[in-house]
This record gives C-alpha cells, structure tokens and sequence, in this order.
C-alpha cells in the first residue's frame, strides 16, 4: 500500500516524466531511422562499404553507454542533446543491419524480371526492394526502438529528464518505492513501443507473406486495427510534442540554476532558484541533476548553465589541482583569485556549512573496535572493507591522500558510487564508508561519524559560483544568495537531506517550506 500511496502523492511527476521519456525516445528513434534506412540501402549497393559501416556501428554498441555520454558531454553540452545522439548512434546497428538484410535476399530472379520489363534501378528500389524489404526493416525498427527506451533513462544523468530521474533519484536516496516509480512505466512504455511497431510491421508486410492458416478476411481485419493503433498512437505523440512547446514570448532576463546529482544538491539547486525569483525580477531555468563534479563545472563554463553551488575543497583541489589544506581563509581566496583569472568565474561568499568528507561506520562496529578517530580506525583497519564512492578514491584529498596520512591499510576497497555503500555498510559487505558530514543518510541508519583528529580533510564550504557575465548583468543575484548564506548551517543541511532520504519529501518542496519558515526578503 506503501508504493501505491508514494504513486498517488507523485502522480505529477511520474506523468510529467513519463511524457518527457517518451518525446526522447520519440526524437531519437526518428533521427535513427532517417539515417539508418539510407546507410542501410546504401551498403546493399556498395559492397565495399558494407564490412566498414557495419564494423563501426558494432564497435559503438560495444563501447559502454556512460562513456560514450561523457566523451559527448564537452562538444554537445548536458541536457537532452547529447542523450539522443547516444541512443541514436546506439539505434542505428539493427536499422542498419535489417535494411541492408532485407535489400540483398530479395530474389535475384525477381530483379532480373523487374529488369526485364524496363524498370530503372531507382524504379526498382523504390517499387519493388524497399516494399518486400520493409517487413525486415521494421523488425529492426522494432529491437532499437525498445532498446532506446531503457537506454534514455541516462539522460537524467546529465540534466535531460526522463523517467531515469527517478531511477537515479531512488538509488542515491534507498528509496525503493521512487526507484520502481521510474523503472515500472519505462518497462510498460518499452512494451506498448514493441507493440506499436509490431502493429506497424504487419501492416507493411504483403497479406501474401503472412501466415496461410489465417484467411484474408480476419487478415484484412487485423489490419484495420492496426491501421487504427498506429494512426491514434501518432496523433498522440504528435499532440504531446504540441503541448510541450511554449508558444508564449520570453523573459530576456532569464538564468539557469545548476547542481551536482545528490540530495543537498538538488535541495540547494531549487532554494538558489527560488530565492531569486522571489527576491529579483529575474525568471530562473533549473537545470538540477547534472552530474559529477567536472560535468557541472563544465556546464558553468561552457554557458549552459550561468550558477551553482560548489564546494570550497572540491574547487581548490579537484577543480584547481591544489594540495589538500585545511586553511579555510586561504582555501577561499585562492579560489576566488584563480577561478576569475583562469574561467572567468566569481566566487562569491561562504555559506555557513561545511560539508566536509568524513569516514563513517555503523554503531556495533564502532563498538567492536572502539572507534571514535581516524588514528582509532588506523589501528585495525586491515581487518575492514571500506566501500568508498568511485570520486572519492580517485581524489587526491580522498582516499589515497587519507591512507598515507593515516597509515591506513583495509583488507579491500569496494567502489561503490551514490547510496547504495549505504547499504552495503548496513549488509556488512562492508564496514567503512566516505560520507559527507550533512548527508541525511547518517542521521537515517543511526551511524558514528570517525572524527578527523588530523585534520587531513580540506574545508568544504559551500560556495556560489557564478559566471561573471551573469553576476555583471544581475548584480542583486549576489545579495540575495549572500542573505541565504548564513541561515543555511551543517546541522540546517543535514536536517534537509534527512527530510528527502528518509521522509521521501521531495527536494523542491523541502526547499520551499525552508525559505517560507525563515521568510526570506532582500
């Protein structure tokens, strides 16, 4: 009852997203079958081309859909754009495949007789080739088109919608309920789209070609239906598209509002939003969700989104390639210095919290081990697993910089991205994981923070960054973000998250109630 309840309060969402998903996978698979269709007769003529084309569309199905969608991130940008191309290119093997296929087992007989009569080659592409193939090309139509549908659950990674968000959103939260909420309309969408083009595939196919068991009347019938089907599922789709664009004139002064893809993030993405529009005339684009650190400082850079809220230590190691310290004052000028000299980016001022790194484990092993600090873990940790995010141990103020501060030495380490180390700490797959000290997820499973007692972590302040054309056109941007600063402290932050990972309130509404209880004015 617990799931149909979480159904009925998101049915907005759920709806909203699955219309975006479904305008996506529309895009894509349009574009794959305008571009797949003609390679595919092209290689029927040209032979040499055959071996080729189709060696290089199988290697791109062999390269892992994440990687591809990073290494298209820096020439298309995040959002919706470089999710399509990946699907697209993911399409076009079995269009390819299939028409290439159909085209050359075509009778040689029936070639030669069409010849005979006087048909020219295009006459017989266009007359006889393509309509006996068509059945074959659409059986490859039909394997892209479901594929295309799971794999356009990426695009929430980088900022494109899609029932992906929630998929994502419910992995990082250990909301089960959020998680089933995307994947079960994106699997019943993969069958109604099979379905379709099923119904499109027995239209195209010859009523001579299908099976004698069934006589011409019920064939004729079922083709009525069909007929019926796939016009109504067109209308649909095209009135979809219709509704979704804005036919109304713009705002000229508008700002997009970016974040990284967790929970304080998101949070922080929707409270930045509002705060301004509540406060300015400005209107505000949010782009929550984007990804990892590099994708969203990319996205400032490259002028695809104009603010967001990074982290002190992140910039000053990861961003600007410091050593790790732990001078918060020098820490914070550096980066104000260097990220207008080198991105032309302003820094503005340091919000209250410090969600700083911190290692963490459960109650009964911090018990076992008589475990308060770091130098306490040091002693016994060749007898633990820790199950560290993928960035964390590939940072220099992470997990490599911590071991030789330390002298730590775990039994293995287990990359795990996002919250479900979380859940491998409460399984005991692992007994150590990194966290970060506003999570919401140590407040939910009731975990011991492991203090620091060197001092090895750097601040990790929150801190804006905003283009400086941005911040240059709409000055009364940095009052307003610099009045929320102060109000947003470490035990504020961890008290958000807590009420999205554990109360399963969403991030916007959390946001929301937070800049109404402390009535935010400029």
């Amino acid at each position: 009852m617990e799931f149909f309840d979480y159904i009925i309060e998101n049915k907005d969402q759920i709806i909203s997203l699955c219309i975006e998903h479904i305008e996506l996978t529309a895009i894509a698979l349009i574009i794959a079958i305008i571009i797949g269709v003609p390679i595919g007769i092209l290689i029927s003529y040209k032979k040499k081309l055959n071996k080729p084309i189709l060696g290089i569309t199988s290697v791109t199905q062999a390269i892992p859909s994440m990687a591809l969608l990073g290494f298209m991130i820096p020439f298309l940008g995040i959002g919706t754009a470089p999710a399509i191309v990946v699907v697209v290119l993911y399409s076009l093997l079995p269009i390819i495949k299939n028409t290439y296929t159909g085209i050359t087992n075509i009778s040689p007989a029936t070639i030669e007789a069409a010849t005979g009569i006087g048909l020219t080659k295009a006459q017989i592409l266009t007359k006889i080739q393509i309509p006996q193939a068509l059945p074959i090309i659409m059986a490859g139509v039909r394997i892209s088109s479901v594929s295309a549908v799971g794999l356009m659950t990426m695009a929430a990674f980088i900022g494109g919608g899609g029932l992906g968000y929630l998929i994502f959103s419910g992995i990082r939260t250990v909301n089960n309920y959020q998680i089933l909420a995307g994947a079960i309309p994106a699997c019943i969408l993969a069958l109604l789209v099979d379905y379709f083009f099923g119904a499109i595939e027995k239209l195209v196919t010859p009523i001579s070609l299908q099976n004698e068991k069934n006589n011409q009347e019920k064939i004729k019938k079922s083709q009525r239906k069909n007929k019926i089907i796939v016009v109504g599922t067109i209308i649909l789709i095209a009135f979809l598209f219709l509704n979704e664009i804005d036919f109304s004139k713009k705002s000229d002064n508008v700002i997009r509002v970016g974040s990284k893809d967790f929970t304080e993030q998101e949070i922080l993405c929707y409270m930045t939003s509002h705060a301004i529009e509540n406060n300015t005339a400005i209107d505000v684009e949010e782009e929550c969700n984007l990804g990892g650190a590099q994708v969203v400082f990319s996205a400032l850079t490259n002028d695809n989104i104009d603010l967001y809220i990074d982290y002190a230590g992140t910039d000053y190691t990861d961003i600007l390639k410091h050593k790790p310290i732990s001078d918060v004052d020098k820490v914070y000028k550096t980066i104000k210095k260097e990220m207008k000299q080198k991105y032309n980016v302003e820094v503005l001022n340091q919000m209250a919290f410090n969600n700083t790194y911190a290692l963490a484990v459960t109650k009964d092993t911090a018990e076992k081990y008589n475990l308060k600090t770091i130098s306490d873990l040091a002693k016994v940790s060749n007898n633990l697993i820790i199950a560290p995010t993928l960035e964390f141990i590939n940072r220099e103020d992470g997990l490599s910089g911590l071991e030789k501060a330390y002298g730590l030495t775990f039994k293995d380490t287990i990359g795990i991205d996002g919250s479900p180390r979380y859940t491998a700490l409460q399984n005991n797959n692992a007994q150590v994981i990194d966290a970060f000290t506003t999570d919401g997820l140590l407040k939910k499973f009731n975990l011991t923070v492991l203090e620091d007692d060197k001092n090895f972590f750097p601040p990790y302040y929150a801190i804006p960054l905003v283009r400086s054309e941005t911040l240059k056109k709409y000055p009364e941007i940095e009052k307003v973000l610099n009045a929320l600063g102060p109000y947003l402290t470490d035990e504020v932050m961890q008290d958000l998250n807590y009420q999205v990972d554990e109360l399963g309130k969403s991030p916007e509404k959390v946001a929301t109630d937070f800049l109404n209880m402390i009535n935010l004015t400029i």
